[in-house]
């Protein structure tokens, strides 16, 4: 086992360290996995998806193994301790690692400039989403009406979602907001071709039922329709734009994290919107 960091390409103006402060400064996701107990301690291994890892925890098969665990870490966005055997046998703890993962601010996608928009790109924000409004007028879609969003796109979903598509993985979402079927039937076509983790649509149940039938008719099968939530947000009974953003927020958070027993729209029956009665006065 490699004992000295600066032999696993861990010291400080190492090729490690090098190639990890390129990918920060180049907002690329990387990992960098440190033994942190048992052999080796200090020695160091960097990964970087689709690029060969740098460094070396000792043994090929502790690196081989590690990278792949490094890389789920990534995709998720977390950051982890875990134990390994020598050779990195699963259920053994003589080598503890630390994998620190670096990846850039997930992204949440909004397909049309509408009365919602604005809320929902906030919200994002709020939660570290790096935010693109999308719309393909260029009259609505403008910085002066969403100075919150990091970026403006004026284009047509399925040729922006060309560009950007692979790039998505399972913590970023796209919101399809329009209720013009030109519109969100190519952006949802076109988001089910990549790796997002949260697509959502929204528009009344008779809205996404007819929304349904034209998604069949442009090849989408069940496991496809299956990923739309639609209509979009948790069944919390919201009504203004901000209540919205929150019920839409709350679902992105409880696909991503597995929280199936939420209570979404989609599953739900009957009128999204249920009128609030008037508060009862006392008569005198």
């Amino acid at each position: 086992m490699v004992s000295d960091p600066g032999e696993a390409g861990g010291g400080t103006g190492t090729p490690v360290f090098d190639a990890l402060q390129e990918a920060l400064r180049a907002d690329r996701p990387v990992a960098l996995a440190t033994v942190v107990d048992g052999p080796g301690v200090g020695a160091k291994l960097l990964v970087r998806p689709g690029e060969a890892t740098l460094g070396t925890l000792g043994h090929p098969d502790l690196d081989r193994v590690v990278a792949r665990d490094a890389q789920a870490e990534l995709d998720a966005g977390l950051t982890a301790t875990r134990r390994y055997g020598p050779h990195g046998e699963a259920r053994e703890e003589t080598v503890r690692v630390f994998i620190e993962s670096f990846a850039p601010s997930p992204r949440l996608i909004i397909f049309g400039a509408v009365d919602f928009t604005g809320a929902l790109a906030k919200a994002g924000k709020l939660l570290g989403y790096r935010v693109t409004v999308c719309d393909a007028r260029a009259v609505f879609a403008t910085v002066a009406r969403f100075p919150m969003a990091d970026e403006i796109a004026n284009d047509w979903p399925d040729r922006y979602l060309a560009k950007v598509g692979d790039e998505l993985g399972p913590r970023d979402a796209v919101c399809v907001l329009t209720h013009d079927a030109k519109f969100d039937i190519p952006a949802i076509v076109a988001a089910l071709g990549t790796e997002v983790g949260y697509l959502g649509a929204m528009g009344s149940r008779r809205t996404h039922a007819a929304r349904v039938a034209r998604l069949r008719d442009a090849g989408v099968d069940d496991a496809g329709l299956a990923r739309v939530m639609a209509p979009i947000g948790l069944d919390i009974g919201s009504r203004t734009p901000e209540e919205a953003a929150i019920a839409i927020c709350a679902e992105i958070i409880a696909v991503r994290t597995g929280r199936t027993g939420a209570a979404s729209l989609r599953d739900g029956t009957g009128p999204i919107h249920v009128a609030i009665p008037e508060p009862r006065r006392n008569s005198r």
